[in-house]
């Protein structure tokens, strides 16, 4: 098993199932929406914003990070704007070699122009759709849509995700701080996606520990876990090398509950110190169902080419491991059984197969 270099991790099929759509703007694209609108920005050229969005999420300071999204919010409250950096987005991933994604934002962010709900989704999905033409197919790419933990919005947003899951839209998800605002605050709108079938993430064990994913998971019922880097509180490893779960570490485990792991994010939010002791190398190591992420790729100046290259640096991970990544990621997506099979026989094992084959 050969270690692959930064250019097969490129062409590598990749799938991603964590990422939001009002983290991962083109710096050149807020500088000409901000003109349009008045908004002032902290850089005027695209260079220096784009200095600006990684400085400030590196800083350490929540306020200054949260801060970010400000900005790119202010230029997503159009239906031309939000369609333009949806395009945008799904051309970016396309280019980056990813071939499943499912991009994740706030409709209640985006109202403040006069759009209603529904037309936010119209617009992202205009977006989504013209991104795709534009690779050329490549890619296959869904909504999620998110309520925000602190609003009282969560059961109109789940409600629309219901509305719209024939036509774009693939789950539901709650996002922002976790401390103080526990995912059952919101258990009325889980309860009403069970009774609907369908799918959603929470954003848990990320900036909270393990009592904010035994919630997301035991009360809430969650398909996924956004983040869920914490659960390695609940994993012990002994002075003689074994290591031993917990209750809840050990039910996550077998009951296959994927973790939307992103590394890079993580660092710059104070829940790992590094890459290389992240804790997506002991939970990889222990086969837990982990998938890769870049969460804010304009925050976090990554992309899936740069976090799974970063784990080949730190952990000396082969074209196989990343090949299990993206199988465990497609396995776990918010899409019917048979089209999730045929993306991983038709595309991901392929694609990896003529990688590995290069030696």
């Amino acid at each position: 098993m050969s270690t692959p270099n930064r250019d097969q991790v490129h062409r590598a099929p990749k799938v991603l199932l964590h990422d939001h759509l009002d983290g991962g703007l083109r710096p050149q694209t807020i500088v000409e929406l901000a003109a349009e609108i008045g908004h002032e920005l902290p850089a005027a050229d695209a260079d220096s914003l784009g200095r600006w969005f990684t400085e400030s999420a590196d800083s350490g300071s929540l306020v200054r990070y949260l801060e970010t999204f400000d900005h790119t919010v202010a230029v997503m409250q159009t239906g031309p704007s939000i369609a333009r950096v949806a395009r945008e987005c799904v051309e970016d991933l396309a280019a980056d070699g990813v071939v499943y994604a499912e991009v994740r934002y706030a409709p209640e962010q985006h109202v403040a122009g006069g759009l209603t709900l529904d037309e936010v989704v119209a617009a992202v999905q205009e977006g989504f759709d013209a991104g795709v033409a534009a690779s050329g197919g490549r890619i296959v790419v869904r909504q999620l849509l998110t309520a925000m933990r602190h609003q009282a919005r969560s059961m109109e947003i789940a409600e629309l995700a219901v509305a719209w899951r024939d036509r774009g839209v693939a789950g539901f998800d709650i996002a922002g701080a976790e401390a103080g605002y526990p995912p059952t605050r919101h258990l009325d709108a889980f309860e009403y996606l069970q009774r609907e079938n369908s799918h959603f993430t929470i954003h848990a064990g990320e900036a909270f520990g393990l009592p904010s994913i035994w919630q997301a998971i035991q009360w809430c019922g969650a398909d996924r876990l956004g983040h869920g880097v914490r659960i390695i509180d609940d994993v012990t490893v002994n002075d003689d090398g074994s290591v031993e779960l917990g209750r809840l570490a050990a039910y996550v485990r077998d009951m296959r509950i994927p973790l939307e792991m992103c590394p890079r994010s993580n660092i710059q939010t104070g829940a790992a110190e590094s890459i290389a002791e992240h804790p997506i190398g002991l939970l990889t190591k222990l086969r837990f169902r982990v998938t890769v992420n870049t969460d804010n790729r304009l925050m976090s100046g990554t992309s899936m080419t740069e976090e799974m290259f970063g784990l080949v640096e730190a952990f000396d991970y082969s074209l196989e491991d990343l090949r299990w990544f993206t199988i465990n990621a497609m396995k776990s997506a918010f899409l019917p059984f048979d089209e999730r099979l045929a993306i991983i026989d038709d595309v991901v094992k392929p694609g990896y197969a003529a990688l590995i084959a290069e030696g």
